[in-house]
Protein backbone atom coordinates (compact mmCIF):
# COMPACT_ATOMS: atom_id res chain seq x y z
CA UNK A 1 0.00 0.00 0.00
CA UNK A 2 1.67 3.52 -0.64
CA UNK A 3 1.45 6.36 1.81
CA UNK A 4 -0.90 8.36 0.64
CA UNK A 5 -3.48 4.74 0.30
CA UNK A 6 -2.75 4.56 3.99
CA UNK A 7 -3.14 8.06 4.92
CA UNK A 8 -6.46 8.10 2.95
CA UNK A 9 -7.69 5.10 4.65
CA UNK A 10 -6.51 5.85 8.28
CA UNK A 11 -8.23 9.65 7.62
CA UNK A 12 -11.34 8.22 6.73
CA UNK A 13 -11.34 5.99 9.29
CA UNK A 14 -10.60 8.78 12.29
CA UNK A 15 -13.46 10.87 10.88
CA UNK A 16 -16.00 7.85 11.17
CA UNK A 17 -15.15 7.51 14.82
CA UNK A 18 -15.21 11.44 15.36
CA UNK A 19 -18.81 11.11 14.09
CA UNK A 20 -19.89 7.76 15.70
CA UNK A 21 -19.99 11.05 18.91
CA UNK A 22 -19.90 13.98 17.36
CA UNK A 23 -18.30 15.64 20.45
CA UNK A 24 -15.75 18.65 19.98
CA UNK A 25 -13.77 18.13 23.14
CA UNK A 26 -14.07 14.20 23.29
CA UNK A 27 -10.49 12.87 23.76
CA UNK A 28 -9.68 10.03 20.36
CA UNK A 29 -9.32 6.61 21.43
CA UNK A 30 -6.34 6.17 19.22
CA UNK A 31 -5.94 2.33 18.79
CA UNK A 32 -2.01 2.54 17.70
CA UNK A 33 0.97 2.29 19.66
CA UNK A 34 2.19 5.11 20.70
CA UNK A 35 4.57 7.02 18.72
CA UNK A 36 4.01 5.02 15.59
CA UNK A 37 3.41 6.47 12.29
CA UNK A 38 -0.01 5.38 12.35
CA UNK A 39 -0.80 6.92 16.18
CA UNK A 40 0.37 10.13 14.69
CA UNK A 41 -1.48 10.47 12.02
CA UNK A 42 -4.84 9.41 13.94
CA UNK A 43 -4.10 11.83 16.31
CA UNK A 44 -3.49 14.67 13.86
CA UNK A 45 -6.66 14.04 11.40
CA UNK A 46 -8.93 13.74 15.31
CA UNK A 47 -7.24 17.31 15.78
CA UNK A 48 -8.08 18.09 12.28
CA UNK A 49 -11.71 17.04 12.50
CA UNK A 50 -12.86 18.47 16.07
CA UNK A 51 -11.31 21.76 15.24
CA UNK A 52 -13.50 21.65 12.06
CA UNK A 53 -16.57 21.50 14.21
CA UNK A 54 -15.03 24.16 16.58
CA UNK A 55 -14.20 26.83 13.33
CA UNK A 56 -18.25 26.11 12.57
CA UNK A 57 -19.38 26.75 16.00
CA UNK A 58 -17.69 30.33 16.16
CA UNK A 59 -19.48 31.26 13.38
CA UNK A 60 -22.90 31.02 14.81
CA UNK A 61 -24.71 34.10 14.15
CA UNK A 62 -26.35 34.28 17.32
CA UNK A 63 -23.19 33.32 19.50
CA UNK A 64 -22.50 34.74 22.86
CA UNK A 65 -19.55 36.74 22.90
CA UNK A 66 -18.05 35.06 25.97
CA UNK A 67 -18.22 31.61 23.69
CA UNK A 68 -16.85 33.20 21.06
CA UNK A 69 -13.68 33.54 22.66
CA UNK A 70 -13.33 30.35 23.96
CA UNK A 71 -13.52 28.74 21.19
CA UNK A 72 -10.93 31.51 19.72
CA UNK A 73 -8.68 30.24 22.32
CA UNK A 74 -9.80 26.60 21.81
CA UNK A 75 -9.36 27.41 18.27
CA UNK A 76 -5.37 28.69 18.78
CA UNK A 77 -4.75 25.84 20.68
CA UNK A 78 -6.10 23.26 18.53
CA UNK A 79 -3.85 24.60 15.62
CA UNK A 80 -0.56 24.46 18.20
CA UNK A 81 -1.42 21.24 18.38
CA UNK A 82 -1.49 20.53 14.88
CA UNK A 83 1.50 22.02 14.20
CA UNK A 84 3.56 20.11 16.59
CA UNK A 85 1.76 16.86 15.41
CA UNK A 86 2.65 17.89 11.65
CA UNK A 87 6.29 18.34 13.18
CA UNK A 88 6.74 14.57 15.05
CA UNK A 89 5.54 13.16 11.50
CA UNK A 90 8.58 15.33 10.14
CA UNK A 91 10.60 13.83 12.30
CA UNK A 92 9.43 10.49 11.46
CA UNK A 93 10.20 10.84 7.69
CA UNK A 94 13.86 12.57 8.73
CA UNK A 95 14.62 9.54 10.42
CA UNK A 96 13.69 7.24 7.49
CA UNK A 97 15.74 9.39 5.21
CA UNK A 98 18.77 9.82 7.74
CA UNK A 99 21.18 7.62 5.65
CA UNK A 100 19.89 9.04 1.90
CA UNK A 101 22.81 11.26 0.49
CA UNK A 102 20.81 13.81 -1.88
CA UNK A 103 22.30 14.12 -5.44
CA UNK A 104 23.93 16.61 -6.77
CA UNK A 105 21.25 18.06 -8.56
CA UNK A 106 18.42 17.06 -6.05
CA UNK A 107 16.09 19.77 -5.91
CA UNK A 108 13.82 21.05 -2.57
CA UNK A 109 10.06 21.17 -2.93
CA UNK A 110 8.02 23.60 -1.32
CA UNK A 111 6.62 21.72 1.60
CA UNK A 112 7.66 18.81 3.66
CA UNK A 113 6.11 15.85 3.52
CA UNK A 114 4.19 15.76 6.64
CA UNK A 115 2.78 19.79 5.47
CA UNK A 116 1.82 17.73 2.30
CA UNK A 117 -0.23 14.84 4.23
CA UNK A 118 -1.75 17.89 6.38
CA UNK A 119 -3.89 18.82 3.28
CA UNK A 120 -4.84 15.32 2.85
CA UNK A 121 -6.20 15.14 6.25
CA UNK A 122 -8.15 18.36 5.62
CA UNK A 123 -9.26 17.27 1.72
CA UNK A 124 -10.59 13.94 3.49
CA UNK A 125 -12.75 16.17 5.90
CA UNK A 126 -14.06 18.48 2.52
CA UNK A 127 -14.98 15.32 1.10
CA UNK A 128 -16.85 14.03 3.98
CA UNK A 129 -19.24 17.09 4.54
CA UNK A 130 -19.71 17.98 1.35
CA UNK A 131 -20.76 14.35 0.36
CA UNK A 132 -23.05 14.97 3.49
CA UNK A 133 -24.41 17.86 1.53
CA UNK A 134 -25.02 16.00 -1.79
CA UNK A 135 -27.59 13.63 0.42
CA UNK A 136 -29.65 16.44 2.23
CA UNK A 137 -33.05 16.92 1.31
CA UNK A 138 -33.58 20.27 2.24
CA UNK A 139 -31.99 22.08 -1.06
CA UNK A 140 -32.89 22.53 -4.13
CA UNK A 141 -31.74 20.77 -7.37
CA UNK A 142 -29.81 23.90 -8.72
CA UNK A 143 -27.53 23.71 -4.64
CA UNK A 144 -27.58 19.44 -5.52
CA UNK A 145 -25.89 20.06 -8.41
CA UNK A 146 -23.64 22.52 -6.92
CA UNK A 147 -22.49 20.67 -3.98
CA UNK A 148 -22.18 17.13 -6.31
CA UNK A 149 -19.49 19.47 -8.39
CA UNK A 150 -17.62 20.49 -5.59
CA UNK A 151 -17.25 16.98 -4.75
CA UNK A 152 -16.17 15.51 -8.16
CA UNK A 153 -13.64 18.26 -7.61
CA UNK A 154 -12.47 17.31 -4.20
CA UNK A 155 -11.91 13.77 -5.20
CA UNK A 156 -10.28 14.64 -8.26
CA UNK A 157 -7.94 17.08 -6.00
CA UNK A 158 -7.04 14.21 -3.55
CA UNK A 159 -6.25 11.56 -5.94
CA UNK A 160 -3.66 14.58 -7.23
CA UNK A 161 -2.05 15.48 -4.16
CA UNK A 162 -2.00 11.44 -3.09
CA UNK A 163 0.28 11.39 -6.21
CA UNK A 164 2.11 14.00 -5.70
CA UNK A 165 2.91 12.75 -1.91
CA UNK A 166 3.60 9.37 -3.19
CA UNK A 167 6.11 11.04 -5.66
CA UNK A 168 7.65 13.22 -3.64
CA UNK A 169 8.55 10.44 -1.19
CA UNK A 170 9.82 7.96 -3.72
CA UNK A 171 11.85 11.03 -4.97
CA UNK A 172 13.70 11.58 -1.52
CA UNK A 173 14.21 7.79 -1.35
CA UNK A 174 16.17 8.17 -4.84
CA UNK A 175 18.47 11.20 -3.76
CA UNK A 176 16.59 13.11 -6.45
CA UNK A 177 15.10 15.61 -3.91
CA UNK A 178 15.87 16.62 -0.54
CA UNK A 179 14.78 16.04 2.87
CA UNK A 180 14.43 19.45 4.75
CA UNK A 181 12.08 20.56 7.28
CA UNK A 182 11.74 24.33 8.69
CA UNK A 183 9.77 24.55 12.02
CA UNK A 184 7.03 26.77 12.23
CA UNK A 185 8.25 28.54 15.06
CA UNK A 186 4.72 30.37 15.60
CA UNK A 187 5.12 33.48 17.69
CA UNK A 188 1.77 34.29 18.95
CA UNK A 189 1.55 31.47 21.07
CA UNK A 190 5.00 31.87 22.61
CA UNK A 191 5.47 34.41 25.72
CA UNK A 192 8.82 35.45 25.25
CA UNK A 193 7.97 36.41 21.71
CA UNK A 194 4.23 37.79 21.41
CA UNK A 195 5.14 41.03 22.41
CA UNK A 196 1.48 41.59 23.72
CA UNK A 197 2.14 38.69 25.90
CA UNK A 198 5.31 39.57 27.27
CA UNK A 199 4.89 43.39 27.69
CA UNK A 200 2.10 42.61 30.06
CA UNK A 201 3.98 41.02 32.57
CA UNK A 202 4.86 42.73 35.65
Amino acid sequence: MMISEQCNVLFDRVIADYHLFNEIERSAKNPYPQGCFEQLLYQKCWIDTAQWHMEDEVRHPDIDPAAALRWKRLIDQSNQDRTDIVERIDDYFLQQYQHIIPQADARYNTESPAWAMDRLSILALKIYHMREETLRTDIDAEQMAKCSHKLGVLLQQRTDLSTAIDELLEDIERGKRRMRVYRQMKMYNDPLLNPVLYSSKP
